[in-house]
């Protein structure tokens, strides 16, 4: 399906007719949700496994700041 389809596609079409910004992987997620779904998993896993010696709340802080370091949407 083209990428204006499905869900994430959806939630681009409104944010850009509304002039609001979005997370730009959204973009990947609205083309190949197959690929989305794995991307997902292993996100969890990093930030939300037990390989770690830091806790979910500062991984989920580390990403804040680097996002915004970076002026993107977290």
């Amino acid at each position: 399906p083209p990428p204006e389809a499905g869900r994430y596609g959806r939630v681009i079409n409104g944010a850009r007719k509304q002039g609001l910004p979005f997370p730009q992987i959204y973009h990947l997620f609205a083309w190949n949700p197959a690929a989305a779904k794995h991307l997902g998993n292993m996100m969890q896993e990093v930030m939300r496994g037990e390989t770690s010696e830091l806790s979910s709340g500062w991984k989920e802080l580390i990403a804040a700041f680097t996002s915004a370091r970076n002026h993107c949407v977290f």
